[in-house]
């Protein structure tokens, strides 16, 4: 079985927010580290393959820096890795680095692609759903469990209230990773040692640019809330404090 890992790059979640010039990004010399939610797609890519047999293949899409994300799943076991490097990538929306990574993958035939649930930064939940489209294959969300079928697999997905769905879904497929569903393996001595030696391909820009289009989400400005302290003293009857009190609950901040 031939699996691909989609995985990101994002700032450390204790970093400091540093906005470039622009206020639409942060800056390059915040720390970065891999997107968790990608790491359990990892994971689980890795654990299919130790019981089925395979290939485990990550790609991810960013600057120089971002090959750090795809030597740290080499380590852990992938057995090759894809680099779409560019800091143009950083721009691209959702529907873009999806256009990117189907264009990459075009010559290779992967019987299943896994996301993360959501990347740490942006947050969108988007690029898993929008590549499945582009490729044309079966996707599920918010997956628990993957058992391969005779031609397929039979996957869990979590359902709101504490409900599961079980979906038999054809090959090739695209799912979407559920955080949390496993335990992240740490990287061995041995792991980061062979690591070095494990194929990494790179992808430009220009190689994958035919394939992109104009995108349909541009951040304008990113800016830091500011810390506002307001006190109001209500005076009056106890219960003309409390129609006050209810009236501005319900009216001015709607929590009611």
């Amino acid at each position: 079985m031939k699996i691909l890992v989609c995985m990101k790059q994002v700032p450390q979640k204790d970093a400091p927010l540093k906005l470039n010039e622009q206020a639409t990004w942060v800056r390059e010399d915040v720390g970065y580290e891999v997107n968790e939610p990608d790491a359990y797609a990892l994971e689980a890519a890795l654990q299919l393959k130790e019981k089925n047999g395979g290939e485990v293949v990550v790609i991810s899409a960013g600057p120089a820096r971002a090959q750090q994300v795809l030597r740290e799943a080499l380590a852990k076991g992938a057995d090759r890795a894809i680099h779409l490097e560019d800091d143009r990538f950083v721009t691209l929306d959702a529907f873009n680095i999806a256009r990117s990574f189907a264009e990459a993958i075009k010559d290779e035939s992967f019987d299943l692609v896994f996301t993360g649930l959501q990347s740490d930064d942006y947050g969108y939940a988007q690029t898993g759903v929008l590549l499945a489209e582009l490729l044309g294959w079966a996707h599920a969300t918010i997956i628990m469990q993957i058992e391969p079928k005779d031609g397929g697999i039979r996957v869990k997905r979590e359902l709101e209230s504490g409900f599961f769905q079980y979906v038999e879904m054809p090959l090739p497929s695209v799912l979407t990773i559920q955080s949390g569903i496993n335990k992240l393996r740490y990287a061995t001595l041995i792991g980061i040692k062979q690591a070095k030696n494990k194929p990494l391909r790179k992808v430009t820009y220009d190689e994958v640019a035919a394939a992109l289009k104009p995108n349909q989400l541009t951040i304008e400005k990113l800016y830091v809330p500011v810390k506002t302290k307001q006190t109001e003293v209500i005076t009056g009857a106890p219960g003309e404090v409390a129609k006050k009190l209810v009236a501005k609950l319900r009216d001015e901040l709607r929590v009611l």
